[in-house]
């Protein structure tokens, strides 16, 4: 059977947001470790298109992307926690703008966490708002119970043994914030929820 891959293309980029999902799996999605936080790789990102750009320029960190058909849509900056042994933070999350809303970020994140998890013994990140925080446990983080100086939930990487209790407390962390309608909705729709699923490690495609 003969598949028009630029037609494909031109197709996905045009359907509604709720069919992209789909569309992915027509398409090769590559997940990398790029280097460590002492290798120092860079990635020269688009600000217009991903967001906290300049933070992966920099060398002090490691970095972790997906790519779909050879252009990269999604990064992870990580780097030690110097507070804690043999523990790393994910310092920063981009997601393309036009790729956003589907499950990118939570499958990055589950592949950054997973492959970090056989070096570390604690993958931590911090999370300052409800759809960053839905994001996180998507990927298998949970809610540690402890905040940062910066208004931030802080949640370590634990796919199996998740609890509804500590998941619903930190979205209570959020409740007495001034939030956007979005975030708001989030807040509504789970408060009383347990858990949303894991998703799965992901296999190069």
């Amino acid at each position: 059977m003969f598949v028009d891959i630029y037609a494909l293309k031109k197709w996905k980029r045009s359907v509604p947001r709720y069919f992209k999902r789909f569309a992915g799996e027509l398409f090769c999605m590559e997940y990398e470790l790029l280097g460590s936080e002492s290798t120092g790789p860079t990635l020269s990102l688009d600000h217009e298109q991903f967001a906290y750009a300049g933070k992966f320029v920099m060398s002090s960190t490691g970095k972790t992307v997906v790519r779909e058909d050879g252009e990269l849509i999604g990064a992870v900056a990580f780097s030690d926690d110097h507070a804690r042994d043999r523990t790393v933070r994910l310092r920063y999350v981009t997601v393309r703008e036009d790729r956003r809303g589907e499950g990118v970020g939570p499958r990055l994140l589950r592949f950054t966490s997973d492959r970090l998890s056989e070096t570390y013994e604690e993958v931590l990140i911090a999370s300052n708002n409800p759809i960053a925080y839905q994001a996180c446990y998507r990927a298998g983080f949970v809610y540690t119970g402890e905040q940062t100086g910066i208004a931030e939930v802080l949640l370590r990487y634990q796919p199996t043994d998740r609890e509804t209790q500590p998941y619903r407390e930190g979205l209570a962390v959020f409740q007495n914030r001034e939030l956007p309608a979005e975030h708001e909705r989030i807040l509504d729709d789970h408060a009383d929820s347990e858990p949303p699923a894991v998703v799965s490690v992901p296999d190069n495609q």
